[in-house]
C-alpha cells in the first residue's frame, strides 16, 4: 500500500507529477468534480486543526466524494484507550482513505502498517506536516516558477515546527537551494535537521539580516502548545516581527508564506502587499489535496507501492513525543544514508 508519512515518500519526479495534476485542477475544475465519486475520505483528527482539516474536506467534496471522521480525539475511543493500530485496523474498513492529524510523532507511520487503505500524514506532533509541504511547492511553483536555485528564509520556531521539518527535506533536493535560518538560540534548529543540510545554510538572530538574501520568506508562529514551560513561551512569542518597514529591506519579487495560523508575527499592515502569498497559499491547499486524495487512490488500484526497508532493534527511542514510547508497537530503526541508526517512526537518532 502507498501512503504519504514523509514528503520524501514521493520522488521529485512524483512530486513534480503530483504538482502538475494539481495544476491541472485549477484549470479543468468540472473534469475532476465526479473523480472519487462513491469514495469515502476518513479525517482521523487528534490534535486541533481548522486549516488542514477543513482543505482535506472541501479537497474531497470537490472531488464528488464523502467524508467521515471525528476532529477531537476526546470524541473517538481513543479517549477510552484504543491504540492507533487498533483504530485504523476499524476505520480502514469504512473508508478508502486516510487524512491523520497527532500529536504522538510517528503515529502515521504506525497506522500505515496496520491499514488497508493509504493514509496521509496531516502532522504528527513536531516531526513532518507532508500535505504541508506540497502545498509550500505548488504555491512557490505558482509564485516563483521553479524549485531550483532559491534561497529560502526560514524564520520564527525551527526546533518544534513540523512544516519547516518537512520543508527543509523536500526543498534540500533540488540544486541551488540555501536556507537562512532565523530564530532564537531556544529555538533553533534541530541537529538531526542540520544534518540534512549540509553546508547550504547558514544562522543569523534578526530578520533584519535576512530580507536582503531570501526569495521565500517563511514565516511561523512560536507554537505555545509545544512548551513545557510557559514562561518561555511569554519571553520568545515575540521575538521576530515582520512588519512593512521590514518588507522594505526584501526582494521585489521575494514572496512570504506562512502555515498559519498567525498571532502576531505578521502584522495585519503586510497583508496588502502583493509579496504576501499565505492566504493563496491556503486555497493552493486545497488543489494539492485534491490531487493527492486522486493520486493516491489511483495508485492503489494500480498497486503502485514503495518499500520501506527497516530492522527490528532492541534500542528504545529517547523521543518522549514519539508514539513508540507511549504505545505498544514494534521497536525499528533504519540506518539513513550516513550511516546513522534512527527510529523508523520519528527519524530521531538512537
Amino acid at each position: 500500500m502507498r501512503h504519504l508519512l514523509d514528503p520524501t515518500d514521493l520522488t521529485v519526479e512524483e512530486v513534480e507529477f503530483i504538482i502538475n495534476r494539481a495544476l491541472d485542477i485549477i484549470n479543468n475544475k468540472d473534469l475532476y468534480a465526479h473523480a472519487c465519486e462513491g469514495k469515502k475520505l476518513a479525517t482521523l483528527f487528534y490534535e486541533p486543526s481548522t486549516r488542514t482539516r477543513l482543505s482535506f474536506t472541501a479537497a474531497m467534496m470537490e472531488l464528488g466524494g464523502n467524508v467521515l471522521g471525528f476532529s477531537d480525539a476526546r470524541s473517538s475511543s481513543v479517549s477510552k484507550g484504543e491504540t492507533v493500530a487498533d483504530t485504523i485496523r476499524v476505520v480502514s474498513s469504512f473508508a478508502d482513505i486516510v487524512a491523520m492529524r497527532t500529536t504522538k510523532e510517528g503515529a502515521p507511520r504506525v497506522a500505515s502498517e496496520y491499514s488497508r487503505i493509504p493514509i496521509i500524514n496531516a502532522g504528527d506532533g513536531g516531526h513532518s506536516h507532508p500535505t504541508q509541504t506540497m502545498t509550500d511547492l505548488l504555491t512557490i511553483r505558482r509564485e516563483i516558477g521553479r524549485f531550483d536555485h532559491l534561497t529560502i528564509g526560514l524564520c520564527g520556531d525551527l526546533k518544534y515546527g513540523r512544516t519547516v521539518h518537512s520543508l527543509i527535506k523536500a526543498m534540500n533536493r533540488y540544486e541551488g537551494t540555501h536556507f537562512v535560518l532565523i530564530s532564537p538560540e531556544e529555538l533553533r534548529l534541530p541537529d538531526y535537521m542540520k544534518q540534512e543540510l549540509g553546508e547550504n545554510y547558514i544562522e543569523v538572530m534578526t530578520l533584519e539580516e535576512a530580507m536582503p538574501m531570501v526569495d521565500v520568506l517563511y514565516m511561523t508562529r512560536v507554537q505555545q502548545e509545544r512548551f513545557a514551560d510557559q514562561a518561555e513561551y511569554e519571553r520568545l512569542k515575540d521575538a521576530f516581527i515582520l512588519d512593512e518597514e521590514k518588507m522594505t529591506m526584501a526582494k521585489k519579487d521575494m514572496i512570504v508564506l506562512h502555515p498559519l495560523p498567525r498571532v502576531n508575527e505578521i502584522t495585519v499592515g503586510v497583508d496588502k502587499d502583493p509579496r504576501a502569498a499565505y492566504f493563496r497559499q491556503v486555497e493552493n491547499g486545497k488543489y494539492v489535496r485534491m490531487s493527492l486524495i486522486y493520486t493516491l487512490l489511483q495508485w492503489r488500484e494500480e498497486e503502485k507501492c514503495a518499500q520501506h526497508e527497516v530492522a527490528l532493534t532492541d534500542h528504545l527511542c529517547q523521543n518522549d513525543r514519539c508514539i513508540s514510547v507511549t504505545e505498544p508497537v514494534e521497536k525499528k530503526a533504519y540506518v539513513d544514508a550516513e550511516g546513522v541508526l534512527r527510529c523508523h517512526y520519528c527519524d530521531h537518532k538512537l
